[in-house]
């Protein structure tokens, strides 16, 4: 590995700073060595991209089927830190001493790294840059309504936490359900082929899929019906129509995912 990060000249408290970097992040790069490239699979710490990244332009990967993907361009210290396997410190650190290049969100504190400088840091520091590409949640979207679809697909994809499926039936739902592995399914119960109640069973009935979370969705409020959801395995219901933020504070809460990042 080469380590940069301890220079000649450096002052006391700078050269220690610098010797707990190189430190950390050497065991970082030998925790995701030994001759292959690990990956990440759990989740970065999540922030809204919009307004973090002035003049930037989201880059967008089409799968077909439906599959929107979008390559997340702009980190936090914590998603950086949670990606390299290092302690936020440790990267806000770097970033002070202008070893890891960002700059600050204009009018506050925080702290925002690019892509390609968190690539070239984790490159120069011998961290896998694979892990770049990991930590994103799978949501999959269910309904017949595709306005619906297009604009939840839109949200999502452009929020940068989530990599994006979607499908118009109840079939196609059990079909990607079970390629796709999704993290959390957002499905309308009225759909043309079969109900999401009948989704729901498919889901609870494998228990392979037992981390599937499922937000039912619908414009009916019996509650006779939304507790038939509930047992049939749903974990939340929203009556449509609904606020998308709304909507994205439940599915962060079903995941865990923090609804903000400092740093």
């Amino acid at each position: 590995m080469r380590n940069n990060l301890v220079k000649p000249g450096a002052s006391g408290e700078t050269a220690r700073c610098r010797r707990f970097q190189g430190q950390e992040l050497s065991e970082a790069s030998k925790r995701n060595g030994d001759g292959r490239r690990a990956l990440l699979h759990e989740a970065v710490s999540p922030v809204s991209l919009r307004g973090a990244c002035p003049g930037g332009r989201p880059t967008y990967h089409s799968l077909g089927r439906g599959v929107v993907e979008r390559m997340k361009t702009v980190f936090t210290t914590g998603e950086a830190a949670k990606i390299c396997k290092v302690s936020q410190q440790t990267i806000i650190r770097c970033f002070d001493s202008g070893q890891l290049k960002g700059f600050r969100v204009p009018g506050s504190r925080f702290r925002r790294i690019p892509r390609e400088q968190l690539y070239s840091f984790m490159r120069d520091n011998g961290i896998p840059t694979e892990a770049l590409d990991s930590g994103r949640r799978k949501l999959l979207i269910v309904d017949d309504d595709q306005d619906l679809v297009d604009l939840l697909t839109d949200h999502f994809v452009r929020d940068g936490r989530f990599e994006v499926r979607s499908v118009n039936n109840g079939f196609g739902a059990g079909m990607q359900i079970k390629e796709f592995r999704p993290d959390l399914v957002v499905l309308d119960i009225m759909l043309p082929d079969i109900n999401g109640l009948e989704v729901c069973n498919l889901v609870r009935n494998d228990k392979t899929m037992d981390d599937v979370r499922i937000i039912c969705i619908s414009g009916m409020v019996e509650e006779d019906r939304i507790q038939k959801l509930r047992d049939a395995g749903a974990d939340d219901f929203m009556k449509k129509p609904f606020d998308v933020d709304v909507l994205t504070t439940r599915v962060c809460q079903l995941l865990d995912v923090e609804m903000s990042s400092a740093g």
